[in-house]
């Protein structure tokens, strides 16, 4: 009996300690399965993405859809930021013409540098064409191969294709439209298209392209049927955009200050609704006032550089002859002066945002909405719901 007892009581001590250990482990496991549950529940929200490729068609018969263009970029920019979640906003843009032409096509690749994209559109101009048929082939192979898109499924990645002509179909060594929506739509790349004016052999190869391209096919007037819109609010928003011009200080190497200033002096010269337009898009997107890279003030903002530590040949003119000490002051009180500006110019964004969706719902009620900025829009706000972005 002595012998067995210590036996027992040993197995007993180990049941209690094994059940001891699992309710431990089960604790544990719960407090795991909660802490999942709580990162499952609360991801961190993940910001959606928006690119979108233009591709227009410059000879000469396009040249009201051009200049609306021009007019109209920064409106459709802010237009596509207004989703939600707010989304990140890539944009490219190839020029198409035709072999014989000035140039068959100018590339520009996605970016997120919209002031980039403004000033590429200013540069160009309709000309050319003159035997109907483009190099629309060119185009769209481009657009497709060269576009640093992003893989996968989970960005909405959008084309639309704007012309008047069709494409030529007799030159060798052209990639045919086919060939290239098939890989666009492989690629989860939407092909809309958006026909200006009426010559009727263009409209079949346009809806072709667009219903292989999961996309949309619209026709509108020839010089794109963009109204201009101003709001009681785009004179304030123009004051506050050359005020906000003014406090960028451009830095880095000679190209690079160049580069930054230029499209400085183009966006504080941009019209009145441009300029408007323009503010009302970072107010949304946040952080930097330039969509390309950073100027001095931002990159402080940020903690990336110290003004008192800078290399004088990196500087404008007017801080080399500064003291660090001085320099340093210069920054801040700039910086103060832009958040001031931000905050402005978020509280006017608002008013002139509310008012231009009014408008747009007066116009599109009367009739009014079918030029290239307001079928651009109406596309995108249809067909970005299925990756998540609501309008």
């Amino acid at each position: 009996m002595n012998a067995i007892e210590p036996r027992h009581r040993n197995r007993r001590l180990a049941a209690v300690a094994a059940l001891l250990a699992l309710t431990a482990l089960a604790g544990h496991a719960s407090t795991i399965g909660a802490s999942s549950r709580t990162i499952v529940s609360r991801p961190p929200a993940a910001t959606p993405t928006i690119e979108v490729a233009f591709v227009l068609d410059t000879t000469g018969s396009m040249s009201g859809l051009l200049e609306g263009a021009k007019r109209k970029i920064w409106s459709i920019a802010n237009q596509m930021a207004s989703g939600q979640p707010t989304p990140e906003i890539r944009m490219g843009l190839v020029a198409y013409r035709d072999r014989g032409d000035a140039y068959v096509t100018r590339f520009h690749d996605l970016t997120g540098d919209i002031d980039a994209i403004y000033a590429a559109l200013q540069e160009l101009s309709a000309d050319g064409g003159g035997d109907t048929p483009e190099s629309v082939n060119q185009a769209l192979h481009e657009t497709v191969e060269r576009m640093s898109w992003t893989p996968g499924q989970d960005v909405y990645k959008v084309v639309f294709l704007v012309g008047d002509a069709p494409p030529h179909t007799d030159y060798p060594n052209d990639v045919p439209y086919a060939k290239s929506v098939r890989t666009a739509r492989e690629r989860g790349i939407v092909v809309n298209t958006i026909q200006c004016g009426g010559i009727g052999g263009t409209t079949p190869i346009w809806r072709e392209i667009a219903a292989a391209g999961s996309g949309h096919f619209v026709s509108i007037r020839q010089d794109g049927g963009m109204v201009a819109m101003t709001t009681p609010h785009d004179d304030e928003l123009a004051r506050l955009n050359r005020a906000l011009g003014d406090t960028v200080v451009a830095y880095g190497a000679e190209n690079e200050r160049a580069e930054l200033e230029e499209k400085r002096d183009r966006a504080m010269a941009a019209p009145p609704s441009a300029a408007a337009s323009r503010l009302s898009y970072f107010a949304k997107s946040g952080g930097s006032v330039n969509s390309g890279r950073a100027d001095l003030i931002d990159a402080v903002e940020a903690g990336s550089v110290d003004p008192m530590r800078l290399d004088a040949d990196i500087l404008p003119e007017r801080l080399r002859t500064m003291s660090p000490k001085e320099r340093e002051a210069f920054v801040l009180e700039k910086r103060e002066q832009r958040n001031a500006l931000k905050e402005q110019i978020a509280k006017v964004s608002t008013q002139r945002d509310a008012y231009v969706v009014a408008e747009q719902q007066r116009r599109t009620a009367a009739g009014e909405g079918d030029g290239f900025d307001q079928q651009v829009l109406e596309a995108i706000r249809s067909q970005a719901g299925a990756k998540g972005i609501a309008y």
